[in-house]
C-alpha cells in the first residue's frame, strides 16, 4: 500500500459534483482530506490517495480526466 499527496483543484462545473465519493467507489483508493477549501465556485482538496501502485497512478489519470486539477506534492508515504 503506497500513498500519495496531491492537491486537487475543482473548477466550478466540479464544485457540485461527487467527484471524491466516485473515485472511492470505482477505483478502490481510501482518501485521506488533510485541508480543504471549497466554495460556491471553486474548490480545493490536499489530500492522501492511498491504495496500491497501480490504483495510485490510475486514480490520479482518472482525476484529471474528469477535469479535475492535479498537482503532486512529492510526499510518498509508504506502509
Amino acid at each position: 500500500m503506497i500513498g500519495v499527496r496531491v492537491k486537487l483543484t475543482f473548477p466550478d462545473e466540479l464544485v457540485r459534483e461527487p467527484i471524491i465519493a466516485r473515485m472511492v467507489k470505482e477505483l478502490d483508493i481510501v482518501p485521506n482530506i488533510r485541508r480543504a477549501d471549497v466554495g460556491e465556485h471553486s474548490g480545493w482538496i490536499i489530500c492522501e490517495l492511498d491504495g496500491d501502485g497501480t490504483t495510485v497512478d490510475g486514480a490520479v489519470e482518472w482525476l484529471r480526466a474528469e477535469g479535475v486539477r492535479v498537482d503532486l506534492l512529492g510526499d510518498v508515504v509508504e506502509s
